[in-house]
């Protein structure tokens, strides 16, 4: 079964081809990073304008490294949110075209869903499982106990934890996007500053990172008002130590509660090089697997996975009333 994946979210136009769920056919990603970092962060105007100059280019690229024809394509699966509402209409609107056009069956997908199933084409999922998403929109834990299932644990209930990132890194004169910058400042660190693990000992599966991310700003503020100087590397790595501390123990937690087989991590954040070391050195009973850093960020790819899991579990598509959603829940759009 080939199906045609189509991700516009954010800032990433994506289309790729995917075979049974498994095997990628081609993931052409188009990035606009570098056009927002003069800004700073993503602009959505200049976000959808820059998806219409380069939709048909990547159509186009993935159909020819696929090396089939549109003729060729079983299912067409589109993110329908959440996200940037003029970054997803483009993406829902081309996908529909293609639809009509050809006559392919076509299926929305949850953003986060597809971050999830990202993980299954190198690594099968064995259930019941955790998912942790972390990405610069979510913090959540999931439950899975069978495909396109999703039981929501927990989740962050102010600032998701790529935010907190992009904003510390703001403080710090960091360019965008912050994310990986203090990722690979951090290394170069100590733990000097022994910032607080919010909600690290509470017994629910929720986060919160804004008092963090405030209590990081204060004191950089604070040591600039004293003349004091500001050593990057150990203010990265002291705020990458809690952030990751809070991310892994509350995983920990939720896995000896609901007994899994495996722990997923997913999400742009999944490739941060600190979460994967010490969640990989502090859960070993049970396999923890991150998708590689092409899946982690946003792609198409992953849409296509998850959409051909979801079309097997509801055996049914959607029609061409399909239409983006920049605030849509996972209870609305997969149970």
């Amino acid at each position: 079964m080939y199906v045609l994946g189509v991700e516009t979210s954010c800032d990433e136009t994506s289309v790729s081809i995917v075979k049974d769920g498994k095997e990628v056919l081609s993931n052409e990603v188009l990035s606009q990073i570098d056009i927002h970092k003069e800004y700073g962060g993503v602009v959505p105007e200049i976000a959808s304008r820059e998806h219409i100059k380069g939709i048909t280019f990547v159509f186009d690229k993935a159909i020819r490294d696929a090396g089939i024809g549109f003729d060729d394509i079983d299912l067409i699966a589109v993110t329908e949110g959440p996200g940037l509402i003029g970054s997803l209409l483009i993406g829902v609107n081309a996908a529909k075209t293609i639809s009509l056009n050809y006559h392919i069956p076509i299926i929305g997908v949850h953003h986060i869903t597809g971050h999830i199933y990202a993980s299954n084409i190198e690594n099968d999922m064995q259930f019941p499982l955790i998912a942790l998403v972390v990405s610069g929109g979510h913090t959540e834990l999931i439950l899975m106990k069978e495909h396109f299932s999703f039981e929501k644990l927990g989740e962050t209930q102010d600032d998701a934890v790529g935010e907190a990132y992009d904003k510390v890194a703001r403080v710090l004169g960091l360019p965008y996007p912050g994310g990986p910058v203090v990722d690979k400042l951090s290394r170069q660190g100590i733990d000097k500053y022994h910032f607080p693990r919010p909600m690290i000992d509470t017994d629910d599966f929720n986060f919160s990172f804004s008092g963090l991310k405030s209590h990081v700003i204060n004191l950089h503020h604070n040591m600039i008002q004293r003349n004091e100087h500001i050593n990057a590397p150990d203010f990265c790595r002291s705020f990458q130590e809690a952030v990751t501390d809070v991310l892994v123990r509350k995983t920990i937690k939720a896995k000896e509660k609901y007994e899994v087989k495996q722990i997923v991590v997913a999400g742009g954040v999944a490739a941060n090089s600190g979460l994967r070391e010490k969640m990989r050195s502090s859960i070993q009973d049970i396999p923890v697997y991150f998708p590689k850093m092409a899946y982690c960020t946003d792609n198409a790819a992953m849409i296509a996975v998850a959409g051909y899991f979801k079309y097997l579990k509801q055996k049914k598509y959607d029609d061409l009333m399909l239409n983006g959603s920049s605030r849509l829940k996972m209870d609305e759009g997969e149970l």
